[in-house]
C-alpha cells in the first residue's frame, strides 16, 4: 500500500482519480481547499479507512511528516476561466509557491510527483494538432495569463527540479475533460450547454462557433493520468486527451439532441485570446503508455447530461 497524496483531490478531476487509487487499494491523502472543490465529490470515500481528508491551500507550506509519502499527484488549481479569473493572483500563486511547496514535500520524501498540466500551455495554436514540441504561442499580458503562464512556470519549475535535485516528475498536459462532478457553474463550454439545453434556455455561442475543441471523458483522462505516473520511460510532459475534434456548434447541437431540449442559439463575440483551434497529437501516450481514450463523446456526453438531471 502506497502513501499518496493528491491535491485538488476534491475536484472534478481529483476525486476520480481518488475514486480510482482507494479503489486500488492506496492510502490516498486528499489535500483541498475547496475553493472550486467540494467534499460532496468526496462523501462516499470519507468512511474509507485508507482514505484522508486535509482543508489546506497548496499556496501555504504542507509536511505530512507523520507520514512517508510515495507519490503526489497535484491537480491543485482553478481550472475553468471564470474561477481563475476571478483572483487571478492567486492563480499564479498556486501555480508558482504552491508548485515549490509540492516539490519540497516531494524532495523531503523523497516521492513521485506527477504535475496536472494543460493544453492551454499552447495557447491559441499555430501548430496543429499540437504535439509536445510545440512551445505554444501564448500572449503574457491577457487575462488567461494568470493560468496559461503559470503552468508553463509549473512546467519549468518541476524540470529544474528533476535537473538539480533529480526529482522523480512526471508531467501531464491534460486536453478538455468533461464528465460527472463537473460544477454547475465553472462556465466550461460543455456544463454550460448541458444546463442551458436541460432548462431550453439559449445556447450561448461564441463567435460563430466553428471555433474547435476535443474533449476527453473524464474516465479515459485519469486511466492517463495513472498510467503516465507508474511508467519509468518518461518525464514527459506527455498529452492526454481525445484527439477527436468537433466544432462548438457540433457540441451544442449533439447536447440539444441528448437533451430533447428547444433551446435556440445566442451568439457573443469572441472572448480575447479563446483558442480557434484544439486537438492533441497523442502519439507518445500511445507509444509509451499504452494509452488511448475509450469512452466515444456521444456516449460520454449521454452520462453527463444524465448527471447533470441529478444536480439540484
Amino acid at each position: 500500500m502506497k502513501n499518496i497524496v493528491v491535491t485538488g483531490g476534491a475536484g472534478f478531476l481529483g476525486s476520480h482519480l481518488c475514486d480510482l487509487l482507494v479503489e486500488k487499494e492506496e492510502n490516498v491523502i486528499c489535500v483541498d481547499n475547496l475553493f472550486t472543490g467540494s467534499k460532496e465529490n468526496i462523501k462516499h470515500l470519507l468512511k474509507k479507512d485508507n482514505f484522508r481528508f486535509i482543508e489546506h491551500d497548496i499556496i501555504e507550506p504542507l509536511y505530512l511528516d507523520d507520514l512517508v509519502i510515495d507519490e503526489i499527484y497535484n491537480l491543485a488549481c482553478p481550472a475553468s476561466p471564470i474561477h481563475y479569473q476571478y483572483n487571478p493572483v492567486r492563480t499564479i500563486k498556486a501555480n508558482t509557491i504552491g508548485v515549490i511547496n509540492m516539490l519540497g514535500l516531494a524532495k523531503r520524501h523523497k516521492a513521485r510527483i506527477l504535475q496536472a498540466s494543460t493544453s492551454e500551455v499552447y495557447g491559441d495554436p499555430l501548430e496543429h494538432p499540437q504535439k509536445e514540441t510545440y512551445r505554444g504561442n501564448v500572449n503574457p499580458i491577457g487575462p488567461r495569463a494568470c493560468y496559461d503562464e503559470g503552468k508553463r512556470v509549473a512546467e519549468t519549475l518541476f524540470f529544474d527540479y528533476f535537473r538539480n535535485h533529480e526529482l522523480e516528475i512526471r508531467i501531464a498536459r491534460i486536453f478538455n475533460t468533461y464528465g460527472p462532478r463537473m460544477s454547475k457553474h465553472d462556465g466550461r463550454v460543455v456544463s454550460n450547454f448541458i444546463l442551458q439545453a436541460l432548462n431550453d434556455e439559449p445556447i450561448t455561442i461564441y463567435g460563430e462557433g466553428s471555433q474547435t475543441r476535443s474533449f476527453c471523458y473524464v474516465s479515459d483522462l485519469i486511466d492517463g493520468l495513472y498510467k503516465l505516473m507508474q511508467q519509468n520511460e518518461t518525464q514527459g510532459p506527455i498529452n492526454i486527451g481525445n484527439p477527436h475534434e468537433i466544432t462548438i456548434m457540433e457540441l451544442a447541437e449533439k447536447i440539444i439532441g441528448l437533451c430533447g431540449s428547444k433551446s435556440q442559439f445566442e451568439y457573443k463575440e469572441l472572448p480575447q485570446d479563446d483558442p480557434l483551434q484544439r486537438k492533441p497529437d497523442i502519439t507518445l501516450a500511445k507509444k509509451i503508455l499504452g494509452w488511448s481514450p475509450k469512452v466515444e463523446v456521444g456516449k460520454g456526453l449521454a452520462e453527463t447530461v444524465d448527471y447533470f438531471k441529478t444536480v439540484k
